[in-house]
C-alpha cells in the first residue's frame, strides 16, 4: 500500500482516485477545487481530503492530478500552495490531464531541481474507461520513476506505456486526438451518406465493421449517432481543447494537420449549434443541420 495524493476530482479523476483507494488499496487524500466534491468522494471511498494542493502531497509517496489545462496544472503544482513546494524529495508526481508538451517539461525540471519525480501521463478512453479502470496511460519521464509508478497507475489502466522523455506522453495523446478528429468525420460522414441513400445503417455497419473501416468509434457510437443522441463521452468542449494544444505544437515541431485544423472547426460549428456538451460523435449533427 502506497501512501497517495490526487487532485482534481472531475468525471475522469473522481472514478480513478476511487480506483486507487478500491482496486490499488492505497491511502488516497483528495483535493478537489470544490471542496464538496471531495467532502462525496470521501464518504463514498473512505480516505482523507485536504484544503490545498500542498496539504494533500505533504508526505506522499505518488501524488496524481487530472485537471482542465495548462494554466489548472500550474495553479497545483508551482501556484500559491501547489503541490510542489509541499512534495517529499524521491516522491513522484503523476500529471493525467491532457496538457502541452510544454508545461509537461516545464515541470519535469521544476521536479529535478527539488529532488523529485515528474510523469506527464495523459490518459485515452473517456469517462466510461475512467469508471470502468480501463484506461490507456501514455506516460513521459524517466524509466526508473515509471517503474515505480507503473504498479500504481495499474489501479485504474488496462495499458502504460512509457513513451519516452518528459512531454512525449503529451505528445503521444496529440497523436491519439488527431487520430480520433479524422476518424469521428469519416464515420459521420459515412452514416450521413447511408441516410442520404435509403440504406438501413444497422445492417450497413454490421458489414463494414468487420471490415478495414472498423474502430472503436464505429462500434461504440454508431447506435447512438444513428438515433442523434450526443450524450455518451468526451465532450466537443474537450476536444476542442485538446486539438487546440495539437494544433499549437504542430505550429512548432512544423507537422502538416490539415484535417485535424478542418475538424476542429466543424466542432466549432457544433458549439455554435450549442453543442459543447455533447460527446465528439455530434459531427453527425452538423452535417444533418
Amino acid at each position: 500500500m502506497a501512501s497517495v495524493a490526487f487532485l482534481g476530482l472531475g468525471v475522469m479523476g473522481y472514478p480513478m482516485a476511487g480506483h486507487l483507494r478500491n482496486k490499488g488499496g492505497h491511502d488516497v487524500t483528495v483535493y478537489n477545487r470544490t471542496k464538496a466534491k471531495a467532502e462525496q468522494w470521501v464518504a463514498q471511498h473512505g480516505g482523507s481530503l485536504a484544503s490545498t494542493p500542498a496539504e494533500a502531497a505533504q508526505g506522499k509517496d505518488f501524488v496524481f492530478s487530472c485537471v482542465g489545462n495548462d494554466d489548472d496544472l500550474r495553479s497545483v503544482t508551482t501556484g500559491a500552495n501547489g503541490a510542489f513546494a509541499a512534495m517529499e524529495k524521491g516522491a513522484i508526481f503523476i500529471d493525467n490531464t491532457t496538457a502541452s508538451a510544454e508545461v509537461a517539461r516545464e515541470l519535469d525540471e521544476a521536479a529535478r531541481k527539488a529532488g523529485f519525480s515528474f510523469l506527464d501521463a495523459p490518459v485515452s478512453g473517456g469517462q466510461a474507461g475512467a469508471e470502468n479502470g480501463v484506461l490507456t496511460v501514455m506516460v513521459g519521464g524517466d524509466q526508473a520513476a515509471f517503474d515505480k509508478a507503473k504498479p500504481v497507475i495499474d489501479a485504474y489502466a488496462r495499458m502504460v506505456g512509457l513513451m519516452g522523455s518528459a512531454g512525449a506522453g503529451q505528445l503521444t495523446k496529440m497523436i491519439n486526438q488527431i487520430a480520433i478528429a479524422g476518424l469521428v468525420q469519416g464515420l459521420a460522414e459515412g452514416i450521413h451518406f447511408g441516410k442520404k441513400a435509403g440504406l438501413d445503417i444497422e445492417k450497413v455497419i454490421e458489414v463494414i465493421s468487420k471490415g478495414a473501416a472498423g474502430s472503436w468509434q464505429m462500434e461504440n457510437r454508431h447506435k447512438t449517432m444513428n438515433a442523434g443522441k450526443y450524450d455518451f463521452g468526451f465532450a466537443v468542449d474537450w476536444m476542442r481543447k485538446d486539438l487546440g494544444i495539437c494544433l499549437a505544437e504542430a505550429n512548432r515541431n512544423g507537422a502538416k494537420l490539415p484535417v485535424t485544423a478542418l475538424v476542429d472547426q466543424f466542432y466549432k460549428d457544433v458549439q455554435n449549434m450549442g453543442g459543447k456538451r455533447w460527446d465528439t460523435s455530434s459531427l453527425l449533427a452538423r452535417l444533418e443541420r
